[in-house]
């Protein structure tokens, strides 16, 4: 199987044939085994030397200069966007920060079906919120690698908003957007007064977009536009919630859809914690750790493609149940498609012998074996290309 996918000849340039070797054993243990902690790689990593050894031969390659980011990662993010989301111009980014145990990490991410994929991070040598530096730090290297592009930029209410707000107005970037959500206690200036836009009001299910609006009260923050949407939450349809959002967007539409997006690196933190590579467990220092989120990246992104093409080609319903009676939301992501249908064809292949015995035992079964048997074929070829 090739497990680089679209990115193999760009990473034969970064790095030795050994190195690409290793990387590719690394990535394959991720996706088999959904786990990133360096014991546990080190114990299922195949190479016929001392338990010990094995654990200083992934140290020694999580720690190897070629894997900076900028020089490494930023190539590949070229080639994901250009290649497999050149369906549009316009890309939606998602600025978000989460926390497992003591590991913080400020994100970046670009939203593709219903899902966030990483594109650069900052792990912060402290625990909670970031600051607007820090901020800053994590989005300029994406505006300047994704330039051509017309970017649109969300965050929560977590972030220092009106300030990366006025930030990003003044960058010099055409076509740079934002979307960010307020507390509901800024305060925002009606006439000669300030109110807290939690005084503001809106009907149940109605968006209102306020044009030009004075928000906050610091001197040197221009207008901003701020939409009011509130809804109903699904799962507790007694309890409202009521959206502030500022932008220089002018479509409420917009707005409202553009925001809505940023629930997508939710999910996507959640795969790369216990619903995937349980990254919470590793207790690697940080420039392992940096390289261990890098594979995650490598391996997320690649799962997150192939099981979209399990969809299109129709077979997912060998990988995953695909409808259930009182399920708003799917099961199962492209990700979640694209690891388990890799495991799935994997283990086939290592006890092959014994699937063969099951199907000669259970032969009335066979036309159903036969479709099954097609569909890991579809899978395979996947994976080989």
């Amino acid at each position: 199987m090739n497990i680089l996918g679209n990115y193999q000849d760009q990473i034969k340039q970064k790095l030795s044939p050994a190195q690409v070797e290793t990387l590719k054993i690394l990535l394959y243990l991720i996706s088999v085994h959904k786990i990133v902690q360096i014991s546990k790689l080190s114990a299922y990593f195949p190479l016929p030397i001392q338990s010990e050894s094995r654990r200083k031969h992934i140290q020694r390659f999580l720690t190897l200069k070629q894997l900076s980011l900028p020089i490494f990662w930023f190539p590949l993010v070229k080639i994901m966007i250009n290649t497999l989301l050149l369906s549009t111009s316009e890309l939606v980014l998602v600025l978000d920060r989460t926390q497992w145990q003591n590991i913080n990490i400020l994100m970046i991410s670009v939203v593709w079906k219903k899902r966030a994929l990483p594109i650069y991070w900052k792990i912060l040598s402290h625990k909670g919120a970031s600051n607007l530096t820090e901020q800053q730090a994590v989005i300029r290297p994406m505006l300047r690698l994704l330039k051509k592009y017309q970017l649109i930029l969300v965050g929560d209410r977590e972030f220092h908003s009106i300030h990366l707000s006025y930030w990003l107005k003044n960058y010099r970037q055409k076509h740079l957007y934002f979307a960010f959500r307020q507390r509901k206690t800024t305060q925002i200036k009606r006439g000669s007064k300030y109110y807290q836009l939690q005084q503001l009001k809106v009907n149940v299910g109605s968006k209102e977009l306020l044009l030009n609006q004075k928000i906050t009260k610091i001197k040197q923050v221009s207008l901003r536009n701020l939409l009011i949407y509130k809804k109903r939450q699904i799962k507790q349809k007694n309890i409202l919630e009521t959206w502030y959002i500022i932008s220089n967007l002018s479509s409420s539409d917009k707005i409202h859809k553009v925001y809505s997006q940023r629930m997508g690196i939710e999910a996507m933190f959640k795969d790369c914690q216990s619903g995937g590579y349980n990254l919470e467990e590793t207790k690697a220092n940080e420039t392992r750790l940096n390289n261990l989120i890098l594979l995650i990246a490598i391996s997320y992104t690649i799962s997150s493609f192939k099981g979209q093409k399990i969809k299109n080609q129709g077979i997912q319903k060998y990988i995953s149940i695909t409808n259930e009676k009182g399920r708003i939301e799917r099961r199962h992501s492209s990700f979640l498609l694209g690891l388990y249908g890799f495991s799935w064809t994997f283990y086939y292949d290592f006890i092959q012998e014994w699937i063969e015995n099951l199907i000669r035992l259970n032969a009335h079964k066979l036309p159903y074996y036969q479709r099954g048997i097609k569909a890991m074929s579809k899978i395979n070829m996947l994976y080989n290309c």
